[in-house]
């Protein structure tokens, strides 16, 4: 008979899954802010590559908290989105409609966090983990100004100049 498993499984599944994303984020952001035009798109995706570090430390914490090594497993999701915005930089490169691009696909990965994030969260909040929840939640929090701060750009530059 299988053994059944728990919120507790649920939790360190998903949290394996957003560890593996957060280092996965972390090789891609070098890339994308190379291939951006505009100085504060480079200046953003550096500043969130310098959080991203902090994200993993955090996430690091959690595993500690829960008596697990910190490992990834492979996220299909986070995957799939890095590729995505690496065919926006190979099929717009040079032209005016890049830095929109990229900040979608920015974004992209910044609503799988918050999503992921969130979930951890409210998982951690259930299973009693408090300590987890406040370093979630920091994290979450920046991740929602991340998005919001892409959000600004586009609106300000990228899409009037991509238009």
């Amino acid at each position: 008979m299988a053994k059944e498993r728990t919120l507790d499984d649920l939790f360190y599944e998903t949290l394996r899954d957003i560890y593996y994303a957060e280092r996965k984020i972390l090789k891609a952001l070098p890339k994308m802010a190379r291939g951006a035009q505009a100085p504060e798109l480079k200046a953003a995706f550096e500043k969130h590559r310098e959080q991203t570090e902090t994200h993993v430390e955090r996430l690091q914490q959690v595993f500690d908290m829960i008596g697990k090594r910190a490992q990834g497993k492979t996220c299909e999701a986070i995957e799939g989105i890095i590729a995505e915005s690496e065919d926006i930089m190979d099929e717009f490169k040079g032209t005016p409609a890049l830095d929109a691009g990229l900040i979608s696909a920015a974004q992209a990965v910044e609503h799988y966090e918050i999503s992921r994030y969130g979930t951890l969260k409210t998982w951690a909040k259930t299973i009693g983990l408090k300590d987890a929840v406040s370093l979630l939640d920091a994290t979450l929090k920046e991740e929602i100004i991340t998005d919001e701060d892409l959000t600004k750009l586009a609106m300000a530059q990228a899409n009037k100049k991509a238009a």
